[in-house]
């Protein structure tokens, strides 16, 4: 009973997620909750207010008020009574006027009301989810303490394939969980770098080496983190991932400007997770102009960059470290070799054998290596593979 005499204000809007709002709200009950259900009147043509009505035990509320007694349905007592609001699925026309203020059904102006922590579990198609409106509102939402729950990847009801299907039910449940549960604030006052996102290393204005890491999982880790009360700085390579509340964001470019950051950041930490995909060779000399192509093969001398992990491992002290292997074979040796080399406290190990695992992904399997042992971990969500790792953290830390 995680959500035990916890009041919980679920929104939903005009999807065809929308079925999936029953079992959540029978989860949600499930674990303990008071669930009370706000729908959009177009929520009504893809889920009857009866059904949500029996799953809740309460009426539902879709009107400003009765139109046959004329009682009002407060949104300010709503807004006020909900531990959380959470909103699944949040179409993208909802999240478009919840970022811009419009207030035109009851859901939207019970969001306006509401003190208690906000969610959003989107679902649209891919195209939608894309589109830079939508991202845009969703950063705008992001930035005013608006939690996402991460759409996932898969078939959409359109038939195409690609992002923007609305959470599981089960996973919006334990991020509910999490956002609510006292555990978020555990870190309080401790200080924590991240590292993530791919390094670039330039041969020439225009090109460069680097790698296929979206960043996906260490900004996952920078949220868990911060989400727990740690104050995170956020050491990132190129991505396209917007930064995570609370987060303290350095951009770097180079393997080399990662090092400089990295052991500066480190000297007032306490503890470092390391999970860019950090280049280990740079061109030996970077052209001032645009090479051109010649007769014959072009060869670019490579130098080895500077080892941040081992750099920091071998001062760090009292303090934490954690690195990531992402391997394709002999996995486990080589992940123990660079735990004892670097001097981590453990490592986590991606195989990129795993189906689900490694670059660009929305999912994560990975194994959890210290010198006591390992705890392999099942294919999860990144973010829930993050919560994993910060409670390993978490354990070191105290």
């Amino acid at each position: 009973m995680s959500l035990s005499g916890r009041h919980i204000l679920l929104g939903i809007t005009g999807s065809i997620a929308a079925y999936k709002a029953a079992v959540l709200c029978r989860l949600l009950k499930g674990a303990g909750a008071d669930v009370r259900v706000v729908m959009t009147p177009l929520a009504k043509q893809f889920i009857t207010p009866l059904t949500m009505a029996t799953l809740s035990k309460h009426p539902i509320l879709v009107e400003f008020f009765n139109p046959e007694n004329g009682e009002w349905n407060s949104h300010v007592s709503l807004g006020e009574w909900a531990d959380c609001m959470l909103i699944a699925p949040a179409t993208a026309n909802t999240l478009a006027k919840m970022a811009h203020g419009i207030a035109d059904n009851l859901l939207l102006t019970t969001y306006l009301s509401a003190r208690c922590p906000v969610a959003v579990a989107p679902a649209m198609d891919l195209d939608m989810y894309a589109h830079t409106a939508t991202q845009t509102n969703l950063q705008t939402l992001r930035e005013r303490g608006v939690a996402i729950v991460e759409p996932a990847e898969g078939e959409l009801a359109s038939g195409l394939m690609g992002k923007g299907r609305m959470a599981e039910p089960a996973e919006i449940l334990s991020f509910v969980e999490d956002l609510l549960s006292e555990k978020k604030k555990s870190l309080q006052g401790k200080r924590m770098i991240v590292t993530a996102g791919a390094t670039i290393e330039a041969i020439d204005p225009v090109r460069f080496i680097s790698n296929h890491s979206t960043g996906k999982m260490g900004y996952a880790l920078a949220d868990a983190l911060a989400r727990r009360g740690a104050e995170v700085t956020l050491i990132s390579g190129r991505t396209t991932l917007p930064t995570p509340p609370s987060v303290r964001r350095i951009d770097v470019t180079s393997a080399l400007q990662m090092y400089e950051t990295a052991l500066r950041e480190f000297d007032a930490a306490d503890g470092a997770v390391m999970c860019a995909a950090v280049a280990d060779y740079t061109p030996e000399e970077v052209s001032p102009i645009k090479l051109k192509k010649g007769e014959g093969d072009m060869v670019i001398r490579l130098k080895r960059t500077h080892d941040i992990a081992a750099e920091l491992g071998a001062r760090k002290g009292a303090r934490m470290l954690v690195g990531f292997a992402l391997e394709t074979d002999h996995e486990e040796a080589h992940a123990e070799e660079k735990l004892a080399r670097k001097n981590f406290d453990f490592i986590v190990l991606n195989s990129l054998r795993d189906a689900g695992a490694g670059f660009g992904v929305d999912t994560n399997k990975v194994t959890l290596i210290d010198r006591n042992g390992r705890q392999e971990l099942p294919l999860l969500s990144k973010r829930e593979t993050a919560e994993r790792i910060v409670d390993k953290i978490e354990t070191i830390l105290k």
